[in-house]
């Protein structure tokens, strides 16, 4: 018998085995009026209010469906009432600006616009047939509880969520995951994880960054109760752990030093000491990190690696048995590695040691860019553009990013994008963006740049000129200025060259 894979099977399981339990905490702390009392019955009523309200706005399935927002119910939810009714979710950075989610919304070529209320006047010029500023008021229009939603004949071979991510070109790529990529990766990120309905999730994570890694789905799926919290704050985090027993969480390493520097002032026992379960991927943080989150939180740290491109579950890195024995110390030099293959993954690297990538969570393709999807898939195989090695225990360690991609506080930036922003400036001639090493972000966008004839700009000038036109989190964190830049003969520049230096003395070339 083959039945296929639908996102919604998570949220149907919920509500036919933990319908009276608490499914939804919503953020209380939100200009849009919370969603209160959510058990895992009301998440599913709600879901299908919203897929009978698109189906009044005569959005077809088979049509995208964006939103920008903060983490929140609302969000939450569109994963089931948009994607379990056959239509495709686009989760938008809520950090990009103005030009780059309109970017996104034109591209995906989005019927429909959901729109956190704090962002509103960010999207006000960006046209689209439908929008809707997330709240009370437009819950009138979004959720229809007096009809039944069209039934969607599951396809898990169907695009469920296009997913924008940075990477070898200068505008973002929209992934697109399938909801057989997103069942296999909920499932096996669950098993791996050791979850079970005794769980309690916190969603640090931000939901737009690649289905906030699946939580949604897999917590739905066992019953787990997800708390949504919505900006970041090392001390926030530890109260919600406390109030609600939190017993699992996700976390790029920035969030983690946020935590680690909140317990400092906590006053009396770290809550959730041998209980609470980070997970942490994005880049892999100091040793000494990692065994702090041992000794001083009492928290298991599991490391995991993989891509927006794989759903993201590549790899896991979780303390086993055979290291009860060994101190803090040297467990957390093995944490730090990306991991194993994760159940139904197979790795290898390829002769310039780049890692490539086989399994049911790698992507379908990119949205209306075939020869880029010929490219990454080349060979039946995913190209990560991360270089690694495996060890004699078969864990995988990256070590060096052969893509232009700089991962910094978990977020991807892309440095053709950021050098292509400094290129529209009339004192930049020459520029070469590389990540550097940063003990707070992992690593910290620096440029290199050589200057027109006779100009007269300063660093801060420069990164003002990005801020205007990025995102934040992409401008440089400095600028060094530079009378040439290191070229191969044929005009390329070398950035391994480049980012040598600031390298030095450390064995892998990311953090």
């Amino acid at each position: 018998m083959f039945v296929p894979f639908s996102a919604r099977d998570f949220l149907d399981r919920a509500e036919t085995v933990y319908g009276e339990r608490t499914g939804i905490v919503d953020e209380p702390d939100q200009p849009a009026e919370p969603l209160t009392g959510l058990t895992y019955q009301r998440v599913a009523q709600l879901a299908r209010a919203q897929a009978a309200g698109l189906d009044a706005l005569d959005v077809a399935q088979g049509e995208r469906v964006a939103v920008v927002s903060h983490n929140s119910a609302r969000l939450l939810t569109s994963f089931f009432g948009v994607c379990g009714y056959g239509r495709v979710l686009v989760p938008i950075n809520f950090r990009l600006s103005p030009e780059e989610i309109r970017y996104i919304v034109e591209h995906s070529g989005a019927s429909v616009l959901l729109t956190d209320p704090e962002l509103e006047d960010t999207v006000a010029d960006i046209p689209v047939k439908h929008r809707f500023t997330l709240g009370a008021a437009s819950d009138a229009e979004l959720y229809r509880f007096d009809a039944d939603p069209t039934l969607w004949a599951a396809d898990e071979g169907a695009t469920a969520t296009i997913n924008y991510t940075s990477g070898t070109t200068a505008r973002p790529k929209g992934v697109q995951l399938t909801h057989r990529n997103i069942w296999v990766n909920a499932t096996t990120f669950a098993l791996h994880a050791g979850v079970t309905d005794r769980d309690v999730y916190l969603h640090t994570l931000p939901m737009f960054h690649c289905n906030g890694w699946g939580m949604p789905f897999a917590m739905a799926g066992l019953g787990v109760p997800q708390i949504v919290i919505r900006k970041i704050d090392g001390a926030e985090i530890l109260r919600r752990v406390e109030k609600y027993g939190v017993t699992v969480l996700c976390a790029a390493p920035a969030v983690v030093n946020a935590v680690l520097d909140a317990a400092q002032d906590w006053d009396g026992e770290i809550p959730g000491r041998d209980r609470v379960r980070v997970i942490v991927a994005g880049a892999p943080p100091p040793t000494k990190t990692v065994e702090r989150v041992e000794t001083e939180l009492g928290w298991e740290f599991i490391q995991i690696y993989g891509l927006t491109e794989t759903s993201p579950l590549l790899t896991i890195n979780r303390t086993r048995s055979e290291w009860d024995d060994i101190s803090a110390g040297e467990r957390a030099a093995k944490l730090v590695r990306a991991g194993a293959p994760a159940l139904g993954v197979t790795l290898r690297t390829s002769e310039n040691g780049e890692v490539l990538a086989r399994s049911n969570v790698v992507l379908e393709g990119y949205w209306e860019q075939p020869e880029e999807t010929a490219r990454q898939l080349e060979g039946g195989w995913f190209h990560t553009g991360d270089g690694g090695v495996f060890d004699e225990e078969n864990y995988l360690t990256i070590m060096d990013r052969k893509k232009d991609v700089i991962i910094t506080g978990g977020e991807n930036v892309s440095s053709i994008e950021v050098e292509d922003c400094l290129h529209s400036h009339p004192a930049v001639a020459e520029v070469a963006v590389i990540g550097v090493p940063d003990e707070k972000w992992g690593e910290t966008i620096k440029a290199l740049v050589v200057t027109t004839p006779g100009a007269d700009v300063t660093e801060a000038e420069l990164i003002k000129h990005c801020k205007e036109r990025l995102a934040g989190y992409k401008a440089p964190t400095s600028v060094e200025f530079r009378t040439e830049l290191a070229r191969t003969a044929t005009g390329k520049l070398q950035k391994f060259k480049l980012r040598a230096p600031y390298w030095e003395g450390r064995q892998r070339q990311v953090s």
